[in-house]
C-alpha cells in the first residue's frame, strides 16, 4: 500500500512543484526577498497531500486528472499562505527543517546589515515581509483557479463555484479555527470540552481537505453542482480524513521523530495547545499532575526537561492512545463513503490515503 501511494503522490508532487515554480509565476514577484519568501515553502519540500488528494478525487469520478492540475497547485498554495501566517501566531522557528519565513527573514535582515543586533526591527522585519507574502501567495492561488477555464477549458460556473467556495466558506471556516486555536491555548482546560476541541480541528484542517474532495471530483465532472451524489461523497470522505489528519498531526508534536516532522517536537506544549491529548490526560491525571500541566503548558520559559517531562506524562496518562482511537474512527466513518465511488484505481489510492492519515510519521 505504502509503496504504491508514496510513489503516487511523489509524482503529483514533482508535477506541483514544476507548475507553481516556473519561470512564468516566479517572475512577477519582486523584489528579491519577496519572491525569496513567496517561494520558500515550496522549495524546501512538504507532503503536497492536499492536491493529491484533489487529484486522485477527479480521477476518481472518471475525469481526466491533468485539466484539474491548476486548481491542485492553487489549493497548495492556499494551504501554504496559512502557514506562513501560523508560523507567525505560533511562533515558530522551523518548518520542514528549514527556518521559518519570518525567522528566515529577521535572521537576514542582521546578516546583511540592514539592522544591528539585538534591533527588534529585524524580528519586525521577518513578520512584516511573511504577512505580506501570505497576502501574495492567497492571490497567487486565486489566480491560479482561474486557469481551469482559461487553460484547461472547464465549465466558467464550475470555476467561479470552487474560488467564491474557496474565499469564502473554507477561509471563513479556516480562521474561525485558527483563532479558536488561540482561544482555546489560553482558557482553563477543564472548561473545554471534546467537542470544542474537535470542533476547532476539523475547522483548522478538515474544511480544506473537504474541499480538495469537492473539487477535485466537480472538476472530474465538469459541474458546479456540489450536492452531486459523487461530490457529496468524496468531499465528506475527505473531510473525515482531515480530521484524523489533524489527530495524527497533534501526537507526532509530542512523540514525532524531529528529523521527519522539519520542526521540535514539544512546541505544542509550549504553545499550550488544547489537543484532545491533553484533555484527555487533564482528566486522568491527580492533583499533583494537573499542576505540572497548568505550571509548564503554554509557559514559554519552560526548560527541555519540563517539556519532556509533559510528555511523557500525556503519554502515560492515556492522552496519545486516546488520540489515536479518535483518528481511527473517523477513518472508519470516512471509508463507508467510498462505497459510493465507482470502482477503479483512483478509489484504491484514496483508500490508501485515509490510512495514511492515521499511520504517517511524517
Amino acid at each position: 500500500m505504502s509503496e504504491r501511494l508514496f510513489a503516487e503522490i511523489e509524482k503529483r508532487m514533482k508535477r506541483i512543484q514544476d507548475y507553481v515554480l516556473s519561470e512564468s509565476y516566479v517572475r512577477r514577484f519582486a523584489p528579491e526577498d519577496m519572491q525569496e519568501a513567496v517561494t520558500a515553502y515550496f522549495r524546501s519540500g512538504g507532503k503536497r497531500l492536499r492536491p493529491a488528494v484533489l487529484l486522485f478525487a477527479c480521477g476518481a469520478v472518471g475525469g481526466d486528472e491533468s485539466k484539474a492540475v491548476s486548481a491542485a497547485a492553487a489549493v497548495e498554495i492556499f494551504h501554504t499562505w496559512t502557514l506562513v501566517h501560523d508560523d507567525i501566531i505560533d511562533r515558530d522557528t522551523l518548518r520542514r527543517g528549514q527556518p521559518t519565513v519570518h525567522e528566515f527573514f529577521s535572521q537576514k535582515s542582521l546578516r546583511n546589515g540592514r539592522f544591528k543586533s539585538g534591533d527588534e526591527s529585524a524580528h519586525h522585519y521577518g513578520v512584516s515581509v511573511a504577512i505580506l507574502a501570505g497576502d501574495v501567495q492567497h492571490g497567487w492561488g486565486i489566480s491560479l483557479m482561474t486557469e481551469l477555464t482559461t487553460r484547461y477549458g472547464i465549465d466558467p460556473a464550475v470555476t467561479l463555484k470552487l474560488i467564491d467556495t474557496l474565499d469564502t466558506y473554507v477561509l471563513t471556516t479556516l480562521v474561525e479555527g485558527e483563532l479558536l486555536d488561540v482561544q482555546q491555548s489560553r482558557m482553563p482546560i477543564e472548561a473545554l470540552t471534546e467537542s470544542d476541541i474537535e470542533e476547532m480541528l476539523w475547522k483548522k484542517t478538515g474544511a480544506l481537505y473537504e474541499f480538495c474532495g469537492a473539487a477535485g471530483a466537480a472538476i472530474g465532472l465538469n459541474t458546479s453542482d456540489f450536492s452531486h451524489p459523487l461530490v457529496k461523497a468524496i468531499s465528506n470522505f475527505t473531510s473525515a480524513c482531515g480530521a484524523a489528519f489533524q489527530l495524527q498531526d497533534d501526537i507526532l508534536g509530542i512523540i514525532g521523530d524531529e528529523k521527519l516532522l522539519g520542526k521540535p517536537v514539544g512546541s505544542d506544549i509550549r504553545e499550550g495547545k488544547r489537543t484532545l491529548i491533553v484533555q484527555h490526560a487533564y482528566r486522568r491525571a491527580s492533583a499533583a499532575q494537573r499542576e505540572l500541566l497548568n505550571r509548564v503548558l503554554g509557559n514559554e520559559h519552560a526548560t527541555s526537561d519540563e517539556i519532556a517531562e509533559v510528555a511523557t506524562l500525556l503519554v502515560n496518562l492515556g492522552g496519545i492512545e486516546y488520540t489515536k482511537e479518535r483518528a481511527k474512527a473517523c477513518i472508519q466513518k470516512a471509508i463507508p463513503c467510498l462505497e459510493r465511488v465507482p470502482v477503479s484505481y483512483y478509489r484504491d489510492l484514496l483508500a490508501d490515503w485515509a490510512k495514511l492519515m492515521t499511520e504517517r510519521e511524517f
